[in-house]
């Protein structure tokens, strides 16, 4: 099969495309004939040295990638639930080794859930590391409840998206941060208010608010704390916590968390049945075909993504 692997942390342009072995099945896993791959800023990250690369550097071949939706061609014998021809997706083993831009994916069955009947590869792809983040932020940690003031940063990109529309569903009030260009496509997702970034601070520019889902890093941190509400929580899915921040919320009795996604069948079942009635929409900009893999990538690092970026295998 042709794969992408990653001699060296030199970016986007040191991905090289190669013909390598099908991975083999085991007991507790199958293999995906893939048809779409979904790009995140965390693959980009990887393949300069930096976040999940220390963790792969010495597997033989390194192959960047986590999100696929595909078509089953093999089953190990522990696996229940999937059968050969089923349509799937998922995010492949993160935080490991997903191994996800190839033509072949090993997968865990337990980090998969069906493609309903009427949702695309390439939209399902998308609804993988980016809503799983988003998932497991504001539904499962946060518990955002109805009636709460929800900070969303950067909600016109891949996390962001999936975000508002699911703080929304919660019942909840959604504040959306992006640049002005995106302002239609955020109110649309459901957004009651839009501040554009370029334009306004936002921290001057709202009432306080129960949570904030900040992607934007150390700054940003910092000032979203500032509109955090007494007893509020404040997720980051870009940096870590520093002394000083830790010091600064305990101050202002806010939690402040640093969530790293991981993979979880059941909660993308939950996206699935989401797909299928509605509740959740997946926005892909533009696709690629495989082989411009690099180029997808590149174009993502350059910024400005509304929704997501996928390649059609």
């Amino acid at each position: 099969m042709k794969a992408y692997t990653l001699p060296t942390p030199s970016g986007p342009e040191g991905l090289l495309l190669r013909d390598i072995a099908r991975p083999t099945v085991t007991p507790g896993s199958l293999i995906i004939r893939v048809h779409a791959i979904s790009l995140n800023p965390v693959d980009v990250k990887t393949s300069h040295g930096k976040a999940m690369y220390d963790k792969l550097r010495h597997d033989d071949p390194l192959i960047l990638g986590w999100d696929v939706a595909g078509e089953v061609v093999e089953t190990g014998s522990n696996v229940e639930g999937f059968a050969v021809g089923d349509r799937v997706f998922g995010m492949i083993d993160f935080p490991g080794h997903g191994q996800a831009y190839a033509e072949y994916v090993r997968a865990d069955g337990h980090h998969l859930a069906h493609i309903p009947e009427n949702i695309g590869y390439e939209a399902a792809a998308a609804t993988t590391l980016a809503a799983l983040t988003a998932w497991q932020n504001l539904i499962h940690l946060a518990k955002i409840k109805e009636g709460q003031r929800v900070l969303i940063h950067a909600a016109g990109g891949g996390v962001g998206h999936f975000a508002v529309q699911l703080a929304k569903e919660r019942g909840a009030y959604v504040i959306a941060t992006s640049s002005g260009s995106k302002r239609d496509f955020v109110l649309g997702l459901g957004a009651d208010e839009h501040i554009d970034y370029n334009e306004h601070k936002f921290e001057e520019a709202i009432e306080p608010v129960d949570v904030v889902l900040d992607s934007l890093g150390p700054d940003h941190l910092l000032r979203s704390l500032r509109v955090v509400k007494s007893g509020g929580h404040l997720f980051t899915i870009a940096a870590g916590i520093s002394d000083s921040l830790k010091a600064q919320a305990n101050e202002r009795n806010v939690l402040v968390t640093h969530h790293l996604v991981q993979s979880n069948g059941e909660e993308m079942i939950s996206l699935a049945a989401r797909l299928s009635d509605g509740r959740l929409k997946a926005h892909v900009s533009q696709t690629y075909p495989f082989d411009q893999l690099p180029h997808a990538l590149t174009d993502l690092e350059a910024g400005g993504t509304q929704g997501k970026r996928i390649v059609v295998v």
